[in-house]
């Protein structure tokens, strides 16, 4: 008597292989029909427009839309910051409803939706990081006519890279066949010149002019960002926008909930005055050093004293990281002090540069409340709050608190 598994008699075995094969078979249909599907709904919009890059995507996003808008094309929107959220054609918001996690697999829903509406334009924020994503959501996805890439910053370094270099040709993976790339003078790389000329695609550089006289006169701290409203206005230039018109535009544009936005508050007894001002979503130092120079600019009249609150993520790590090495290169000269909070705030490492850096104080409060409660005991005199590291966690919880409590913030 033989024990064991036995093998499959060959006409058994042939009814699996056939079950397999037809069940292979469907598979392909159904991702042939799927694929000819959303390429005939993508065909329908006219303009396709994918935004990429380390910083800046979601308001680049807002801003192209509202100035199309303005000059009366049908846009459909979609930003994926610190709130995913869908513009509609009217202007009006819809936020992204989502059962799980998040998976670029939406975008396909975008598509649809946008050829629904019968959208002549279509403006999104691409999700993806790793450079494989990257491909399939732009090429697959999107299909966009024209790829506007923000920037390149070391940030998500398991996954992009650890050199500008390497980052850099992760976000060329983007870049689909015969597309228009847009991107900043200063950001021109000889990695995205080489996958552009090897896709077919033509690259518009947004040089280094003036747009100060409009910046200035803006009210809108966000706006200030030079960079985004430049690249923005290359994008509507190309297609025609009047610049008055693209002007007016930015000027109607929401800012993203993550976006540079500022407040006014009394705080304290008795009570004394307090600017805080979110940067949370520049989210690694080089950007945040940036925003950080044009906040100070903008507000060297009202206060000389800035006080940070570094927000980390605790699935962030390597993000934590950079911040440490960032503060012990020199971050701190710009900021009376540095407040730490969230992830990480009892590591070792954080532990090691507060007791060699006076003015960084580990608070390990997960209260929003009772941080600043803290940071306004400190500081009776007032000061400029800076908010930095991460939206995430507390770094929400903090701009929810300081949208209640505060007034909105021109400078």
């Amino acid at each position: 008597m033989e024990f064991g598994p036995q093998p499959l008699d060959r006409r058994k075995w042939s009814v699996v292989e056939s079950l397999v094969f037809f069940l292979f078979f469907l598979v392909m249909v159904f991702l042939y029909l799927e694929r000819l599907f959303l390429n005939r709904q993508a065909a329908r919009i006219r303009w396709r427009i994918a935004v990429t890059g380390t910083r800046g995507k979601s308001t680049v996003t807002r801003l192209v839309a509202a100035a199309l808008r303005e000059a009366h094309f049908s846009v459909l929107a979609k930003t994926t910051g610190s709130k995913p959220v869908l513009i509609l054609p009217d202007g009006q918001e819809e936020e992204v409803r989502r059962s799980g996690r998040p998976t670029v697999l939406e975008q396909k829903k975008i598509v649809a939706r946008g050829a629904r509406l019968g959208v002549d334009s279509l403006v999104v924020e691409m999700m993806s990081i790793q450079p494989e994503c990257l491909r399939v959501e732009s090429h697959r996805l999107l299909k966009p006519h024209l790829l506007v890439m923000t920037n390149v910053r070391v940030d998500h370094r398991p996954e992009q890279g650890r050199s500008k270099q390497e980052i850099t040709q992760s976000f060329s993976s983007s870049i689909p066949p015969h597309a228009t790339v847009f991107l900043l003078e200063e950001e021109l790389r000889p990695e995205i010149e080489t996958t552009a000329a090897r896709m077919g695609a033509r690259i518009v550089v947004a040089r280094k002019k003036s747009v100060n006289d409009h910046l200035d006169s803006s009210k809108n701290l966000w706006l200030s960002l030079e960079e985004n409203t430049r690249l923005a206005l290359a994008v509507t230039d190309f297609l025609g926008v009047p610049r008055e018109t693209a002007w007016r535009g930015f000027g109607k544009a929401k800012p993203d909930f993550g976006g540079l936005k500022a407040w006014r508050m009394e705080l304290g007894h008795p009570p004394a005055p307090w600017i805080l001002v979110s940067a949370f979503a520049a989210n690694e130092p080089e950007s945040t050093t940036i925003v950080l120079s044009y906040v100070k600019k903008r507000l060297a009249s009202v206060h000389q004293k800035i006080i940070g609150v570094l927000n980390l993520r605790p699935d962030r790590g390597d993000r934590s990281l950079q911040w440490m090495e960032a503060c012990a290169d020199g971050f701190l000269l710009a900021l009376e002090k540095l407040y730490v909070v969230g992830g990480h705030v009892r590591s070792f490492q954080w532990k090691k540069l507060a007791r060699a850096a006076e003015k960084v104080i580990l608070f390990g409060s997960t209260s929003p409340q009772q941080i600043m409660a803290r940071i306004v005991a400190d500081e009776p005199s007032g000061a400029i709050l800076f908010g930095l590291g991460n939206m995430g966690g507390l770094g929400a919880r903090l701009v929810e608190l300081w949208e209640e409590k505060g007034d909105p913030y021109a400078i």
